[in-house]
């Protein structure tokens, strides 16, 4: 857990707020004007927050950028008690975002971000306006879906660790350091901008992860993959035709080596058949961090022109 007046070196300079609706301490940040329509960004694993800095600068005078840290990342609470499963996490957000009543919502998600907010648009369709994926799987009742999770992760180093540190029991040790490892973390899962690499950046994702006690997060990420204790939101009917009709957009850099474009863009292009696609060459997993100026081009033109 981050420190909640943490701005490493003034690179995080937001505002930080707190509620307890999800049955923790969940620290948000809350930017831009309140009768502004919402832009709610979810990051994946091992990120935070902080993933979204340079887009939450972007946006804040035209939006109300929200931008929750979930259960066990970035300057939320990592309770001890609770398990850390997508379900959990969906639930989680549900929670948060019936507290702040938040209606008109972008989502703009990233990794695990994808299905934590497609699981939020299955339960409460008519909140969401439109749908941004950057890096973010869209499961939303496709039937193919665990055969392309499954055809990602045997291309996959990242997945491929997992399973082989579940299997030989490394997986929670590993991960349980991940403050010291967080750079071979970060550079398993793909990024391709070796410019970033500051001792400030580098502390600011590795510091939600100081001691063991404080990794349940990202170890229950990879471990539900692992033992498959995941479980995908599925939409009802209503649902379905609601989102299928939002405005969508896809971000995807294609040197991500951990969600292969091939497996995961159709379920995308599946949902929205009609959507831009803006496939980023050179450009990793994290592209947000790659190439921040374009994609904050390409959100802040999406959202303008829908």
């Amino acid at each position: 857990m981050v420190q909640s007046d943490a701005t490493f070196d003034g690179t995080f300079p937001f505002v930080p707020h707190f509620t307890d609706a999800p049955g923790f301490q969940m620290h948000y940040v809350d930017e831009g004007p309140r009768e502004a329509e919402v832009v709610l960004c979810l990051h994946g694993e091992p990120t935070w927050g902080y993933l979204f800095r340079h887009l939450i600068s972007a946006l804040r005078s035209t939006c109300r950028v929200v931008v929750p840290d979930h259960m066990g990342f970035g300057k939320s609470q990592t309770p001890q008690d609770r398990s850390y499963w997508l379900q959990d996490h969906i639930d989680n957000l549900e929670r948060f975002v019936l507290s702040l009543d938040l209606n008109d919502i972008t989502l703009v998600m990233h990794d695990f971000g994808g299905p934590v907010g497609m699981g939020l648009a299955a339960r409460h369709p008519h909140r969401i306006r439109r749908v941004i994926t950057t890096n973010g799987p869209t499961p939303f009742g496709q039937a193919d879906l665990i055969e392309r999770v499954m055809a990602n992760a045997a291309v996959s180093p990242w997945f491929q660790w997992i399973a082989k540190a579940e299997v030989d029991g490394s997986l929670d040790a590993v991960l349980g350091q991940l403050g010291f490892n967080m750079l071979s973390t970060l550079k398993l899962n793909g990024f391709e901008n070796n410019e970033l690499i500051t001792d400030t950046w580098l502390a600011a994702f590795a510091a939600p992860f100081a001691r063991p006690a404080d990794c349940l997060g990202a170890i229950g990420w990879a471990k539900g993959f692992a033992t498959n204790a995941h479980r995908f939101e599925i939409p009802d009917a209503a649902a379905n035709r609601t989102i299928r009709a939002r405005p969508a957009l896809a971000i995807w850099g294609e040197a991500d080596r951990t969600l292969h474009a091939g497996h995961f863009l159709p379920l995308f292009t599946e949902l929205f058949s009609t959507a831009p696609v803006h496939r980023l060459a050179g450009v990793g997993h994290y592209c947000l961090e790659d190439s921040p100026e374009e994609v904050i081009a390409l959100v802040s033109e999406f959202i303008r022109r829908t």
